[in-house]
């Protein structure tokens, strides 16, 4: 791949931008907004010309209700050899691009799965997909040249490569992406009108369950409008779950021995349900989830903490594995939770102790 036209200077596209630029591919940039494109050229995504000849790949990155017309708009200007989307809903703009006339020879609807609670050009990094998936979804009219091109631009951008059929791929997003932005929304709603004390107690756990809720309201609402059916089919199960806690809760609180023993078995059942769910959950790099021992270390918020917690784990030869900051609230300090392998917790243990560092029982 020597060029490219990149149609919509967001987070989504800016950043592959950025990746394809980094790689020595001429990159070409539009969008109807002239300051974003101002912006992206400014961070070096590429360039405002317009091409002066057929480019290699265009990537339409719009949001999906967009996605069949300005799709429709650059195949009928042969401005690429090959042209793939990077919207978050994939068989509705398909439909689309057919009512329209759309060519599905040279059109590969994909969607890499990375993003921020950030949007617009300024929020985009060259390296955001790196490791992360890639979905394409070919159909039997897909033309080899153009699934090659998206393959390419998968490897330039440091992506992994997975091919769903673009129907499974929405109610995969469904279940993975889309209700949880809603959950983490409407858990994050219930802070609006809360109490200030209440709020002041905020831990690790509710800033986990509502970091997406920061996202932006008018993107969410495009890409919802794009998948309603199936979001609202995971919803409805949610809502049985949730009724069923809810009369679990009710018979806890009762003065009957059984029924208690009902609410009992009820919320037991909810809570294990989602233990099994949780264990499904990819681990590091994709593999199966590992069993990592947790060693919490106090640390004040200085310069140069952290970096002297990793020399010193890297000194005895502990490999972190995963890390989360849990910060003390009124404090300027918190607690470092550095997962390891069950092996070497307590050499870690051990050597963060000789070298004075203060340690929490798990």
């Amino acid at each position: 791949m020597r060029t490219a036209l990149v149609v919509g200077t967001g987070l989504i596209g800016t950043s592959a931008a950025l990746a394809l630029t980094g790689r020595g591919v001429r990159v070409h940039l539009s969008d109807l907004d002239p300051e974003r494109v101002r912006t992206a050229t400014a961070l070096g995504a590429g360039t405002q010309d317009e091409p002066e000849e057929r480019v290699d790949l265009a990537i339409v990155a719009v949001p999906p209700a967009h996605v069949a017309r300005v799709l429709a708009d650059v195949q009928r200007r042969g401005l690429a050899r090959g042209c793939i989307d990077v919207a978050s809903v994939k068989g509705g703009p398909r439909r689309e691009v057919l009512e329209l006339g759309g060519d599905l020879v040279s059109y590969l609807g994909s969607h890499p799965m990375s993003g921020r609670e950030q949007n617009g050009p300024l929020a985009a990094t060259a390296d955001l997909f790196e490791g992360r998936p890639w979905v394409l979804t070919p159909t039997g009219e897909t033309d080899t040249e153009v699934l090659n091109l998206a393959l390419e631009l998968i490897a330039l951008c440091g992506a992994v490569p997975v091919v769903m059929d673009a129907d499974a791929h929405d109610r995969a997003v469904a279940l993975v992406s889309h209700t949880p932005q809603l959950l983490s929304s409407m858990i994050a709603a219930r802070l609006e009108a809360a109490d200030e004390t209440a709020v002041r107690l905020c831990g690790q756990g509710i800033r986990d369950v509502t970091r997406i809720a920061a996202s932006d309201p008018g993107m969410w609402v495009e890409i919802l409008s794009a998948n309603p059916g199936p979001v609202a089919d995971i919803l409805a199960e949610v809502a049985s779950d949730l009724d069923e806690a809810v009369r679990s809760l009710r018979a806890l609180g009762s003065a009957d021995d059984d029924k208690r023993g009902s609410g009992m078995t009820g919320i037991e059942s909810v809570l294990r349900r989602g233990n099994s769910g949780r264990a499904r959950v990819p681990g590091k790099h994709g593999q199966a989830p590992a069993a990592y021992r947790t060693v919490a270390v106090l640390i004040s918020d200085r310069p140069g903490e952290l970096a002297r917690i990793f020399a010193d784990a890297g000194a005895v030869g502990v490999n972190i594995e995963d890390v989360r900051i849990e910060h003390a609230t009124g404090q300027q300090a918190g607690h470092v939770q550095l997962m390891v392998e069950p092996g070497a917790a307590s050499a870690l243990e051990t050597a963060l102790r000789e070298r004075g560092w203060a340690l929490r029982q798990q």
